[in-house]
């Protein structure tokens, strides 16, 4: 995948010295593959699953904490602006 983007960068600068939206293109689309295509292939927790697995343990555990609270804090939000709502996917769910 990272050859491709690579390959289509490079075509897109060259096409770019004609045009320069081109070159706005390639920025767009290295960017677009750092954020998003770079990291969603690479396996985040290797075979082993425990923090001798790898370093980045410790940020796999804080966005881990920090999308949990913030869940948290939604569903919070959500029964506190709709109790009849809340109690009644209660009831729901417990049966």
């Amino acid at each position: 995948m990272g050859t491709i983007v690579m390959s289509g960068t490079v075509v897109l600068v060259i096409l770019g010295f004609g045009n320069h939206v081109y070159w706005l293109a390639a920025v767009a689309v290295l960017f677009l593959y750092v954020q998003y295509g770079r990291g969603s292939s690479a396996p985040s927790g290797g075979a082993g699953g425990g923090p001798a697995a790898g370093g980045s343990a410790p940020a796999d555990y804080r966005s881990y904490r920090e999308r949990r609270d913030t869940q948290a804090k939604w569903e919070r939000r959500y029964r506190r602006e709709r109790p009849l709502e809340s109690r009644r996917q209660e009831r729901e769910k417990a049966n």
